[in-house]
């Protein structure tokens, strides 16, 4: 990946990309915090539910009832991952698709670290399930990883389709 020229508007409104997706999902998580008890759930759709549950772990609970430690295993792998995306957005401001997945990412995990160091847990509340079965609840913050995650997938492809 080339470094791009000057003129590029920089890396600045990648991190307001950024800091859209961690206002968001605090908010929303801020709403469940206080209008839900854990446990509670109200049925939207025949397939969706806004629930409050706590996640201790990581992805689909990985690790939820690890004794605690993982809060900061988790909360330093997030630090971490702040830190070389912001160098990466610096590196590369003009590549569009690498950068919004980058900052969507960025804002999800400082979005979730926020909620590790505050209750010692990340607050999910979105609830798919279909015929009995529930697909681990999410927040925001999952969201915007996972859409981040798939553009970088994209990014590379097209990438790679743009090289041969």
């Amino acid at each position: 990946m080339a470094r791009t020229s000057s003129s590029a508007p920089g890396m600045w409104p990648w991190l307001g990309w950024a800091v859209v997706v961690l206002i968001l999902d605090q908010f929303t998580k801020t709403l469940i915090l206080g209008y839900y008890q854990l446990g509670d759930a109200t049925p939207v759709t025949s397939f969706f539910n806004i629930v409050r549950a706590h996640n201790t772990g990581a992805a689909f609970s990985f690790l939820a009832d690890a004794g605690g430690w993982q809060r900061w295993l988790f909360t330093g792998i997030g630090a971490a991952a702040t830190l070389f995306i912001v160098w990466q957005l610096r590196a590369h401001p003009g590549q569009k698709m690498f950068c919004f997945a980058l900052s969507s990412i960025l804002g999800g995990a400082v979005g979730n670290v926020v909620d590790r160091m505050m209750h010692g847990y990340v607050v999910d509340f979105l609830d798919f399930h279909a015929a009995g079965w529930h697909f681990p609840a999410f927040n925001i913050a999952d969201s915007a990883i996972t859409m981040g995650a798939a553009c970088l997938i994209l990014d590379e492809l097209l990438r790679v389709r743009r090289e041969r």
